[in-house]
């Protein structure tokens, strides 16, 4: 009895301390998600503050997403180079200069490059935040500890949205009070970040120090016997060697999750999900509603995203990866193709409550999947460039869809471009049923031996 209460009690310390850590790792996309939305309540003013055209106006906007296009790309060179835990930090860094610098900027040029600083920060947190998770994770709870990250970056735009509410009312230079705020946050995170063990899996598997590894096992694993610990490293060493020994990145053997990761990547924004979040009250007010109203009805979105990534964190390590693409799948098709159906009958009550099951169903689906998945599905000495290769794709498409966006609506009906939408969530759900494999529960060795990667 005695012991059965020490087992427990050790169990609960131990999650207590994975819980923590993967958090303290998901505060990236906390500030991820608050530096992406931040520049909203600025814009504005920048624009006639500098005197700005057009195309100026849309660089400076834009330029954040572009630094999170190039961090997403090179994100695994430090993740692998200098470990999981030093590249988290330096991500806390690259905020805290790029809130400061933002802050403080006294023309256009300068403000760019502190904005393109904090894009970076957002694409390489995409690539080291997960996978850094997903390696320190047990199998049955990596969903929910890797989908913290989804879930701080959605509460992240929340909290942006809230603290430019609040900071809008305070004089001329509220923009550079709006944009600075973010300075707290990202020095919180550096701090707690020096708290971090290493990745095992890096330390093993890239830097061949088998001690660090196994001591780092022992604080995951504590109620682990001796015998197994050393069984795990000698797993995690064994693969390693076995990746090192067939060949780089680009190779056959990788094929099943470079194929993966990139239409998981491509299959979630041809959603439409950033171009339907970034353009919501265009949206709404498409279908006759004002413009107070729609700036309502888009808060509701970001309350909607929220709760219902929050259902699907609960859900991915109880139904599966898999299942809740199919959820989302469903989802999608319904409320995409309810609101083509919508704009081209006039029947526009409907459109709203649409959108939010939408939102709704990429919650549960794609948004909690995305990032748990492609950290999961690659072999551990590329986990870091198959999680590059995931967001890179990700955000190209999110960058070309987000320009092309206004002119589709402009140029098509929207009932044309919601049916555009659903055709592919029609492609994605085949694909889900095709070619998806479900990695719940499973370690991450015994992932790369059923996708075929170990010899």
């Amino acid at each position: 009895m005695g012991r059965s209460r020490d087992h427990h009690d050790g169990e609960r310390i131990l999650n207590q301390r994975l819980f923590f850590w993967s958090l303290t790792a998901a505060l990236a996309g906390f500030l991820f998600g608050f530096d992406t939305v931040v520049i909203s309540g600025a814009e504005k003013t920048i624009q006639s503050l500098w005197q700005l055209g057009d195309f100026q106006h849309g660089l400076a906007m834009s330029m954040a997403l572009w630094g999170t296009v190039v961090g997403s790309l090179l994100g695994s060179l430090p993740t692998d180079r200098f470990g999981r835990t030093r590249t988290l930090l330096s991500i806390g860094l690259l905020y805290f200069v790029s809130a400061v610098w933002s802050a403080l900027a006294n023309d256009v040029n300068s403000f760019m490059v502190a904005r393109f600083i904090g894009g970076l920060g957002v694409g390489i947190s995409t690539v080291a935040a997960p996978l850094y998770i997903s390696e320190i994770a047990p199998p049955k709870y990596r969903g929910r500890l890797a989908g913290m990250f989804q879930f701080n970056i959605v509460f992240g735009i929340l909290i942006a949205f809230v603290s430019n509410t609040l900071l809008g009312g305070i004089g001329d230079n509220a923009w550079r009070w709006m944009m600075g705020v973010e300075a707290i946050p990202a020095l919180i995170y550096s701090v707690l970040c020096f708290g971090l063990p290493e990745s095992p899996r890096w330390l093993i598997g890239r830097k061949d120090d088998r001690a660090a590894g196994v001591a780092v096992l022992r604080l995951i694993h504590a109620d682990a016997a001796h015998s197994e610990i050393e069984a795990k490293a000698d797993e995690i060493a064994a693969v390693a060697h076995e990746a090192s020994s067939t060949g780089g990145f680009w190779s056959n053997r990788l094929k099943t999750p470079i194929r993966l990761a990139f239409l998981i990547a491509f299959f979630n924004q041809l959603s439409g999900i950033n171009a339907i979040l970034y353009f919501a009250p265009r949206i709404f007010e498409l279908t006759g509603l004002g413009e107070k109203a729609a700036l309502l009805q888009s808060v509701g979105i970001g309350v909607t995203n929220l709760i219902f990534t929050f259902v699907g964190l609960w859900l991915i390590d109880r139904l599966g990866r898999r299942t809740l693409l199919y959820i989302g799948s469903f989802g999608y098709i319904a409320s995409l193709g309810l609101c083509a159906w919508a704009f081209f009958t006039e029947n526009f009550a409907i459109v709203p409550a649409c959108i939010f099951a939408f939102i709704a169903a990429h919650a549960v689906g794609q948004g909690a999947v995305i990032w748990v998945f492609i950290s999961e599905i690659f072999p551990n000495r590329h986990r870091a460039q198959g999680q590059s290769l995931g967001c890179f794709t990700h955000w190209i498409f999110a960058a070309l869809l987000t320009l092309f966006f206004p002119s589709m609506v402009t140029l098509f009906e929207p009932g044309y471009v919601f049916g555009f939408f659903c055709l592919m969530m029609v492609l994605q759900l085949v694909w889900v049923k095709a070619m998806v494999p479900e990695t719940k529960g499973r370690p991450l060795e015994q992932i790369e031996h059923e996708l075929g990667m170990a010899e």
